[in-house]
């Protein structure tokens, strides 16, 4: 399958956006997994990226967050190139500008809910005292107050993926990446889960991009793309 550029046809024509992809492909032997994507985010909108397993999607949120590196295409963040940048300075970026919250939560499970969410703080320099009263003000604002030295097997599903959002948040990134962040939970406390996210987010003014096979769950969100066979879908449509 050769790369053909596809253009996202959901942007919004003369908005500046937080997080572009021109170009983008990405190859496993001789399939690609994206053959040649735009796309654009804008600073604080939501974003829902569905598509069947082994379209793409997973690998264009890799992508876009530093995660995986691009055969080729350009990346930008907020205006400035990334996709140039060397392991060590993605690693830096994903830690400082970029937000993560994954299926299963990823938390430590020998730190409490407070000093997971102060981890980024704490590793990018902040003082323990101030990390910690952050991580506290944010697990409150997600409706953990009263259970920020729980550790994470003290913790419920839908409230483990509350701290798992607050951690992202914590840090005050420009863009939060979900990679399917309601998927190990029911369908109630998934809703309230995504509610909380997309709620947080909009205080922060981050952008969120969400990879999800939920199709309820993706119609939630105020805008989605679809993406087959490592294309942009454009007959997707954004209501």
């Amino acid at each position: 399958m050769r790369p053909q550029t596809t253009e996202d046809p959901l942007r919004t024509a003369g908005a500046r956006p937080a997080l572009c992809g021109r170009g983008l492909t990405k190859r496993y032997g001789e399939q690609y997994a994206l053959a040649g994507v735009d796309i654009e985010i804008e600073a604080g909108e939501a974003l829902a990226i569905v598509g069947p397993s082994g379209s793409g999607k997973t690998t264009l949120l890799h992508v876009l967050a530093g995660i995986l590196r691009a055969d080729s295409g350009e990346i930008e963040l907020a205006g400035q190139r990334i996709d140039r940048l060397n392991e060590t300075r993605r690693a830096e970026l994903r830690r400082t500008e970029f937000g993560f919250v994954f299926q299963s939560g990823m938390l430590v499970a020998e730190l409490s809910a407070e000093e997971n969410v102060a981890l980024p703080l704490l590793l990018g320099g902040q003082a323990r005292r101030s990390a910690l009263a952050t991580a506290r003000e944010w697990l409150g604002k997600l409706g953990l107050a009263g259970k920020e030295s729980r550790r994470p097997g003290e913790l419920s599903g839908g409230e483990a993926q509350r701290a798992a959002i607050a951690r992202s948040l914590a840090h005050q990134p420009k863009v939060i990446f979900a990679d399917e962040p309601t998927g190990a939970l029911d369908t109630r406390t998934g809703r309230d889960t995504m509610d909380a996210l997309l709620g947080a987010a909009a205080e922060t003014g981050a952008a969120v991009v969400i990879v999800t096979h939920d199709r309820e769950l993706a119609d939630s969100v105020p805008r989605r793309v679809a993406i087959r066979d490592g294309r942009i879908d454009t007959g997707v449509s954004a209501a």
